[in-house]
């Protein structure tokens, strides 16, 4: 009986493991959340980027961009009032998957 116990346990956390390794992920899907979140990067207002860019309008060539990181922080820290997000963590990374899909 122990030893069943302890494989549940094990296995039990071994999920969560697992679990949270997925949740850090980049995705296509985060990014289009992102993109449609007003609260995206600690926002003062009810803006998006959705807000001044309905279905990706105008963003079509942005992905091609070597620096779309500080363009999108750009629209964060104007328009929206946030305070912007790290490059290279996962909503940034998701959210450059994202516009960078709009061109296809």
């Amino acid at each position: 009986m122990k030893k069943m116990s302890a494989l549940l346990t094990l296995s039990l956390v071994a999920l969560c493991f697992s679990l949270a390794a997925q949740a850090e992920e980049s995705s296509l899907e985060l990014g289009k959340q992102l993109f449609n979140n007003p609260g995206l990067g600690a926002s003062k207002n009810d803006k998006s980027c959705n807000s001044c860019h309905p279905d990706g309008k105008g963003l079509e060539k942005a992905g091609a961009d070597q620096h779309l990181a500080e363009i999108i922080n750009k629209c964060i820290k104007g328009p929206m009032q946030g305070e912007g997000i790290n490059a290279g963590t996962v909503a940034m990374q998701s959210l450059e998957l994202y516009i960078q899909s709009l061109a296809k």
